[in-house]
């Protein structure tokens, strides 16, 4: 697995390399800092290491994925129980009072100054280094997919969730129809926008950085207690750097074409992506 690169800020870390592929790798919910001025925002430390602090598992299947396509991933660093990097400013669950129950007392009665020194210090860079990684790629002409990786929670508010793994959708379905399939003919139970749904207001990331710029994107939400071990989450991760190639290339074989936003599907780009897709077979 790579270490993280040189490049780093205090909301974001960047792993793996460009290496021509058209995947970006994003990850709004990875991490579990809370800045020294918020103390332990008033929770414990072992609410903190559940799922409401993070997305369990998913910093590993991200490293190991980012390692073995290779692409490059962008790693949110701090808890979501600080702000929650995948909603707007201003959303209501921006930042949480309350998260499944567990009340956040540092969350309370926060200033517009406050949450807006949120914003700008944790929130905006974040997304600023996305756009970045995207601008450069598209400046270029290359074809680009944004890939955001979750994971979920295998029980809910006393629901189990059968679901191995999700893909959630939107406005363009295209490519996430395609990995639909791709997981289901490996015999996994996937959600079809389970157990969350993708719309204008519940995300942000992928409306922002894939929607808005009409760049192909994917949702992946897997099951925590699948990737809560490094086994896991290795196995996750060679699963994904083996489909995802497949599944760009099916989407340039079908709609190649038809992508707009500056952003073409070229055979080469998806001979390439195929190839790697087969390396990992």
């Amino acid at each position: 697995m790579t270490g993280r690169n040189a490049e780093a800020a205090s909301s974001f870390a960047v792993y793996g390399t460009d290496q021509g592929g058209p995947f970006v790798l994003v990850s709004d919910h990875a991490g579990r800092a809370v800045p020294p001025d918020l103390g332990d925002l008033g929770v414990s430390a072992a609410d903190r290491a559940r799922h409401i602090g993070w997305d369990i598992g998913i910093d590993g299947v991200g490293r190991h994925l980012a390692a073995l396509l290779p692409a490059v991933l962008i790693e949110q660093v701090y808890s979501r129980l600080v702000i929650d990097c995948n909603r707007a400013p201003g959303h209501p669950t921006s930042i949480v009072t309350v998260s499944d129950g567990t009340p956040v007392p540092a969350n309370e009665g926060l200033t517009p100054e406050q949450i807006a020194r949120r914003h700008e210090s944790i929130l905006h860079p974040y997304h600023a280094r996305i756009t970045q990684e995207l601008d450069a790629r598209l400046q270029a002409g290359r074809p680009t997919v944004v890939v955001a990786l979750h994971s979920f929670t295998p029980e809910m508010r006393g629901v189990k969730r059968p679901w191995h793994a999700g893909i959630l959708h939107n406005h363009d379905s295209r490519l996430a129809h395609i990995m639909l399939d791709l997981l289901r003919a490996e015999g996994l139970t996937v959600g079809d926008n389970e157990p969350y749904a993708l719309t204008d207001t519940s995300d942000y990331t992928i409306p922002l950085h894939g929607e808005k710029r009409q760049i192909p994107h994917l949702e992946i939400e897997i099951r925590q207690d699948l990737i809560a071990g490094e086994e896991g989450q290795k196995a996750w991760a060679e699963r994904l750097a083996r489909l995802l190639p497949e599944a760009w290339a099916l989407f340039c074989a079908t709609h190649g074409s038809g992508q707009t936003g500056g952003n073409s599907c070229n055979a080469a780009g998806a001979e390439a992506a195929h190839t790697q897709g087969q390396a990992h077979g």
